[in-house]
């Protein structure tokens, strides 16, 4: 509404005698100050957020799509299948950890039951055994344990590389890296940089490959506005989930 509002209020105009319009309405008195709209989120660093949305389009416009189309074109799809659930597996460690974090114990029975299965009879998670036993992924991260616990989001964030977030969903980023840090410690890797590397590297083209989004195709003049409180959205859904 606010969009159709506004564009509304461009083209609305008086047309002088030399051909030119004038606006009838300035913004000002359309968009309110102290008027809360269905899209607003709270974005005090703005200025900094659409740069970086803008460099990690360009990133992903000249390295990241090109990694993934290069990957899908090379890599069989049950290869590439693969490699999703085995990262989907060591994902849920976190999701394991969470859920107990939040005192879910049938969230935790499942998380920790996929876990157990895949890793087992899916072959070190290869194979998404437990979904074919009625073990479904039920996705939970420290961002959502904070927010579950009534801590309040922040000011939204766009993060250079990662994307859309905010400071609480950025604080969990980091304890969720550490859990899986130390569970493949704990699994038999050593604490040194040889497969940190190699493994964050394939981590990242097959999270780039799993998102169906592309930067600029959404036809929106006002893309960074919707990702913004789409993301926002999101975030509340898998919270009250």
């Amino acid at each position: 509404m606010l969009i159709s509002l506004l564009l509304g209020a461009c083209s609305a105009g008086m047309e002088t005698r030399s051909g030119e319009q004038i606006a009838m309405h300035s913004v000002d008195k359309i968009v309110k100050d102290d008027v809360i709209y269905p899209i607003d989120v709270y974005d005090p660093w703005e200025d900094f957020n659409r740069s970086t949305y803008n460099f990690n389009a360009r990133l992903d416009d000249a390295v990241m799509i090109p990694v993934v189309n290069a990957y899908t074109n090379t890599m069989p799809g049950f290869v590439r299948t693969g490699v999703s659930n085995f990262f989907s597996n060591i994902d849920s460690v976190v999701d394991t950890v969470n859920s107990a974090l939040q005192l879910r114990p049938r969230r935790t029975a499942n998380n920790g039951g996929r876990l157990l299965v895949n890793s087992t009879l899916g072959v070190l998670g290869l194979f998404d055994v437990a979904t074919l036993m009625d073990l479904p992924k039920m996705d939970e991260d420290f961002g959502q344990t904070l927010g579950y616990w009534g801590v309040a989001e922040g000011p939204y964030i766009v993060l250079p590389f990662w994307g859309p977030s905010n400071l609480r969903d950025t604080g969990g980023l980091t304890v969720d890296a550490w859990v899986t840090l130390k569970f493949l410690v704990a699994a038999g890797q050593p604490e040194t940089w040889e497969w940190v590397v190699p493994y964050t590297t394939l981590w990242a083209i097959d999270a780039r490959y799993n998102v169906g989004f592309r930067y600029y195709e959404m036809g929106s003049p006002y893309e960074y506005e919707l990702v913004r409180r789409l993301y926002k959205t999101y975030r509340e859904i898998q919270i009250k989930d």
